[in-house]
């Protein structure tokens, strides 16, 4: 099947212009319909034609077993977060403490992929929210970030979407996500730029005023190499 030019012309400046579509993950409405194991069965046989076409051997020792490496891959691990069954559960608990000041994780390690071209994304998300009333698992931010990063993604869904869900969880607005990340598809193809990164944030509630943002901003250049 050949793709016409105009719209291979239009798909790659698109791709290069990082378009997000929407704050939810494009998704059709029979994404559930195989199991897993149907969608492993049926993505190893598409990427042994992606092999098959490029040329390579697959009765190599080394190459055989990569077509269902590949997809239980994609399944279970780089694109597990797609699956809504494996939402982390986010109990939370009241604050009886009375801490009134915001709490911040950073240095979250993240690990995503670029939906435009599926390569990496690297980098580190940071969170703050101040108690409403609750508390949540340290565990947990980590665990969030880890579901929303486990799809296809755009830097800038991905960080709205981590926000929105601790909005939800910890039914408060004030909550901020901050993400700075290296994408492979600048950094090893196209531009090739192996320096640059990618900073989005999104910020809610109390966020959205100076004085907490700056605070906010103001912890992430704290020195905590212990």
């Amino acid at each position: 099947m050949k793709i016409d030019s105009t719209l291979e012309k239009q798909f790659e400046e698109t791709g290069s212009d990082h378009f997000s579509t929407s704050e939810e993950t494009p998704m059709r409405k029979d994404a559930f319909v195989l199991n897993d194991a149907e969608k492993i069965v049926r993505i190893t046989e598409n990427i042994r034609e992606v092999m098959l076409t490029l040329g390579l051997d697959l009765d190599d020792d080394s190459l055989k077993g990569t077509p269902n490496r590949v997809a239980k891959m994609f399944v279970s691990e780089v694109f597990g977060g797609l699956h809504p069954d494996r939402k982390p559960k986010s109990s939370t608990f009241k604050n009886k403490y009375k801490y009134g000041e915001m709490l911040v994780e950073k240095n979250i390690t993240l690990y995503s992929t670029c939906e435009h071209h599926l390569l990496p994304i690297v980098g580190k998300a940071h969170i703050a929210y101040i108690s409403s009333g609750s508390v949540v698992g340290l565990s947990k931010m980590n665990r969030i970030v880890d579901y929303f990063a486990k799809r296809p993604q755009v830097q800038e869904r991905l960080t709205i979407q981590i926000v929105r869900e601790l909005q939800q969880v910890l039914k408060t607005e004030d909550v901020a996500c901050v993400i700075d990340a290296k994408h492979l598809c600048v950094n090893s193809r196209g531009i090739r730029d192996i320096e640059s990164s990618t900073v989005t944030a999104e910020y809610g509630g109390k966020f959205k005023e100076e004085a907490s943002r700056r605070e906010f901003l103001d912890y992430l250049n704290l020195d905590t190499n212990f």
